[in-house]
């Protein structure tokens, strides 16, 4: 972004100050995921830049009394054929700036561009490097207090007694916050916070239920559980041609964690005279957090303030928008004071939502001289999106409170590239070709995305796939990939790949 508005300005990138996703300042562009920021923003962001420059452009014609077109700018500073000078930062004394997009400015031509395009230097790289204070994880703002949770010992389990009283006794503790099944404790120092949650956890009663099957049993049950079914490629063979062999096989990706470099973290300030949070987060999707912890608190979402601060995260949704809406209930016990909460370990990889298993299931039979004649997948998978979009029900505190928000039950969702399909049709040209995703939509566990969706699942099942029938056809598996490939960048790709390897 800075590298597309340095261009557009006409200033030096190092100028340039980013605020990343402040949901009181910066537009609502949606969720960051996807490798999708810069095809989502980089028209808005040169427009926008190009109609800052016009407006500048026109003022500094103002000031010198000369016409736009004759003037010249460069790092911010316009200057005028008579050699006479003003900067865009003189021009500015108010809101001359605050209007709505116009597109009357003139983006620039690629030939113009002197960052877009260049390698550049992260403006974030030196903090990272020299030790600042960059990720959330770091950050310690002045008064800060320290939360802790205390989560259900399993799915499902409800909290039938707790006398907090010792614990509100304890050094430092400054409030315990208990909401039916939600549970923290806030503290002088953290020290204090985390043997004060060790203590509430000790003291509370808990009565848990089974809600899922045993990890052994998680694969049937995927494949025993009702399906949602989209056919998402249905190419029927009109060849005639006999099948001389039929092959089958069955492919398994379990539950897995993100595991987070950095466990997730949030810090959050309540204003009890304005009734208003602010909340520095690394979620992914702050102004749809912002709704759901609204709805969450039942206050307005005008008054729920999300500003993003990088962290040491995944890809994918971890627990980063739990953890902002933990630290707003436990920042509205302690009125006026900064509440800094990070989970442990343990906390994050139990409670975090975890990447969808999956099964994928094939058929196929094979010509008399090895080819494939008719491929038939099916992708059995739980949701991989439950991103709070809004719902204080994707959220982990909603699910938890004494009056429950109901999380929202996700669909198949999106064309055949997305979510529990993505990558499942083989880019391969079958005569007959069937991919169906059979959507489960029950979660025995949190799931969520985790880096590429159901992609590596479903490249996994086919290409290994693709290497048994090379082996049932008495193929090298190289050959018997191009056989198949119709398209000449795959096959260039392909080949690339294999000389390179050797």
């Amino acid at each position: 972004y800075a590298q597309v508005a340095a261009d557009e300005l006409d200033v030096d990138l190092d100028r340039l100050r980013m605020i990343s996703g402040d949901t009181h300042v910066s537009p609502d562009q949606g969720t960051t995921a996807g490798s999708g920021s810069m095809p989502a923003a980089w028209d808005s962001m040169r427009i926008a830049a190009a109609d800052v420059r016009h407006l500048l452009m026109q003022k500094a014609a103002e000031r010198l009394g000369a016409d736009a077109d004759a003037l010249a700018v460069e790092d911010g500073t316009v200057t005028g054929p008579d050699g006479r000078s003003v900067a865009y930062w003189d021009l500015v004394q108010g809101d001359e700036l605050r209007v709505e997009a116009t597109g009357a400015g003139t983006p620039k031509t690629p030939d113009r561009y002197r960052y877009v395009g260049q390698p550049v230097g992260r403006l974030d790289i030196p903090g990272i490097m020299t030790g600042r204070p960059v990720f959330l994880q770091d950050l310690h703002p002045e008064g800060v207090v320290h939360g802790q949770m205390v989560y259900p010992p399993s799915y499902g389990a409800t909290l039938t007694a707790l006398d907090p009283s010792p614990v509100e006794a304890m050094p430092g503790v400054l409030a315990v916050v208990r909401d039916g099944n939600f549970l923290g404790v806030v503290a002088e120092r953290e020290d204090q916070a985390q043997t004060a949650a060790t203590m509430l956890a000790t003291l509370s009663t808990w009565e848990e239920r089974e809600t899922m099957p045993a990890m052994e049993e998680f694969r049937d049950w995927l494949v025993s559980q009702p399906t949602t079914d989209v056919v998402h490629l249905d190419t029927v063979r009109t060849d005639g041609r006999a099948a001389a062999q039929t092959l089958s096989a069955s492919y398994w990706r379990p539950f897995h964690m993100h595991a987070s470099y950095g466990t997730s973290a949030a810090i959050g300030t309540y204003d009890e005279a304005a009734d208003a949070l602010t909340i520095q987060t690394h979620s992914q999707s702050v102004w749809a957090t912002a709704r759901a912890i609204a709805e969450l608190t039942g206050m307005a979402p005008e008054n729920v303030r999300l500003q993003h601060v990088q962290a040491a995260g995944c890809y994918g949704h971890n627990m980063a928008d739990d953890a902002a809406a933990d630290v707003a209930l436990l920042a509205r016990g302690v009125p006026g004071r900064p509440v800094r909460l990070q989970y442990s370990r343990a906390q994050e990889h139990k409670w975090e939502p975890y990447g969808s298993a999956m099964v994928g299931e094939v058929t196929a039979t094979l010509a008399e001289d090895g080819s494939v004649l008719d491929y038939d997948y099916k992708v059995f998978s739980t949701p991989h999106g439950t991103r709070p979009g809004g719902s204080a029900g994707n959220l982990l505190a909603g699910r938890h409170l004494a009056r429950p928000f109901e999380q929202e039950m996700p669909g198949p969702g999106g064309p055949p590239n997305y979510n529990s399909a993505r990558n499942a049709i083989a880019d391969y040209a079958f005569p007959g070709h069937r991919v169906t995703d059979k959507f489960v939509p029950q979660m025995p566990v949190r799931v969520s995305s985790t880096r590429g969706l159901g992609a590596y699942g479903n490249i996994f099942a086919n290409e290994s796939f693709m290497d048994e029938l090379a082996q049932a056809a008495g193929a090298d598996p190289v050959e018997f990939r191009l056989r198949h490939l119709a398209d000449q960048r795959y096959r260039d790709c392909l080949q690339a790949a294999a000389d390179g390897f050797g």
